[in-house]
């Protein structure tokens, strides 16, 4: 499924369309290019799940965890991991496995520890304004 988003007054709606596209799935992957919008779509989507909390980008804390009306949500920044021995320390098993919603930004470093079902969000940069994103199920 691709949706394109012309100005960031689209993301509430696509952020709609990725839970109803997601159905029972937590865990949610997100690709895109340095400064495609992901921290700033999931904000909206933690907004969509019912999160209350200020959502920021976990750059250097790795994972950020917030409540939501459905459970926890655990955002994950894996960019500055230098290794992949940095998300076992962290202690993944537990965020994926857990029964939590998992948003992962900068998955492919950690790629051997992902769940084998998730959804995964593309990010494709248009413009300065306008992006595409593409949806499906691993």
């Amino acid at each position: 499924m691709e949706l394109a988003v012309n100005d960031l007054s689209d993301l509430p709606q696509v952020a709609k369309q990725l839970l109803a596209f997601a159905s029972n799935e937590k865990i949610f992957i997100f690709e895109g290019d340095m400064g495609a919008g992901k921290t700033t779509f999931i904000k909206t989507f933690c907004k969509v799940l019912g999160v209350e909390d200020v959502v920021s980008s976990p750059t250097y804390s790795i994972v950020n965890e917030y409540e939501s009306p459905n459970g926890s949500i655990f955002h994950f920044d894996f960019y500055r991991i230098k290794d992949i021995q940095e998300a076992y320390d962290l202690g993944y098993e537990e965020y994926f496995y857990g029964g939590g919603t998992c948003l992962i930004e900068w998955p492919e470093r950690v790629a051997e520890l992902l769940p084998d079902h998730f959804v995964k969000v593309e990010i494709a940069i248009i413009d300065e304004n306008r992006r595409v994103f593409s949806l499906s199920k691993v």
